[in-house]
């Protein structure tokens, strides 16, 4: 087989107009004009915050920073730096003494286990603040992630609307780096931050450069895993990646419900979200 030509680049002018569009129409048509961001100092975040503005103006965005006592301090401040840029409001709530009595409880938790508290810790918080501001949540997680399942169910993959979800990591660089996402941001590891030194990369085994190739091969343009090892990806790569798509497709859908009537929500009742409008 001929190896296939892997071409992630964007029109990022167009992705813009696309996204800040979808922002501004995905919160009106919902009733609201505000949007609430959990910004952590990270690429995704600050890129959301950074459309958000450009479709509702930095009055309508809260950003609230949600730090826990072992978070890497560069990224409150790298926060700091969206927030002083874009002029939007924002609140910092420490989640540490949410999290600490359950984390006490069970001192032997895996470190997974006690980044899936600190992520639906801060979910908690940022639902809050949407009550308060009166904006909705919106999501931050991008292709990558969702596909790979690298999220906390009802944390951080928790959200009224996301504009990132069809873009893959190496995509998100390109579209913040043309709409000025600072630099240090960009560069920087990508992390969780849910525990001292955790990186994605580290974390997942491979790096988000390969593994964009590889879903772009298995997603967009469907090729079946042994097409993606005859394309020059390692057996063991390909099979680890399609594992963790169909572990995790119970992230990507709204809970099955068992059917016992006629008209079943989610089955035979599929109405669109504008339905009597």
């Amino acid at each position: 087989m001929n190896t296939p030509s892997i071409d992630l680049s964007i029109n990022t002018e167009l992705a813009r107009t696309i996204l800040t569009g979808f922002i501004q129409s995905e919160i009106s048509r919902a009733g609201f004009s505000r949007a609430v961001i959990g910004l952590s100092g990270g690429l995704d975040s600050a890129l959301v915050c950074y459309l958000a503005v450009e479709a509702l103006g930095a009055e309508n965005v809260l950003a609230v920073c949600m730090p826990y006592m072992t978070s890497n301090p560069d990224s409150l401040t790298h926060a700091q730096i969206v927030i002083e840029k874009l002029g939007v409001p924002s609140v910092v709530i420490s989640i540490t003494d949410m999290v600490e009595p359950l984390i006490e409880r069970y001192p032997n938790a895996s470190q997974t286990r006690r980044g899936n508290i600190m992520a639906r810790a801060r979910m908690i918080v940022l639902y809050d603040q949407s009550e308060e501001f009166h904006g909705l949540v919106v999501g931050t997680s991008n292709k990558t992630e969702i596909l790979l399942g690298y999220s906390t169910q009802f944390g951080d993959a928790a959200c009224a609307i996301n504009p990132l979800g069809d873009l893959y990591k190496t995509q998100i660089r390109q579209l913040s780096a043309a709409i000025g996402v600072p630099a240090e941001i960009i560069q920087k590891a990508p992390s969780a931050d849910l525990w001292v030194g955790q990186t994605d990369e580290g974390e997942l085994g491979f790096t988000y450069h390969d593994v964009d190739r590889l879903l772009y091969l298995l997603v967009d343009q469907r090729y079946s895993p042994q097409d993606c090892i005859e394309a020059g990806f390692s057996k063991a790569f390909v099979d680890n990646v399609v594992k963790r798509i169909q572990r995790s497709h119970f992230k990507r859908v709204m809970p099955p419900i068992a059917k016992l009537s006629n008209r079943t929500i989610g089955y035979d009742f599929l109405y669109l979200r504008d339905w009597g409008t």
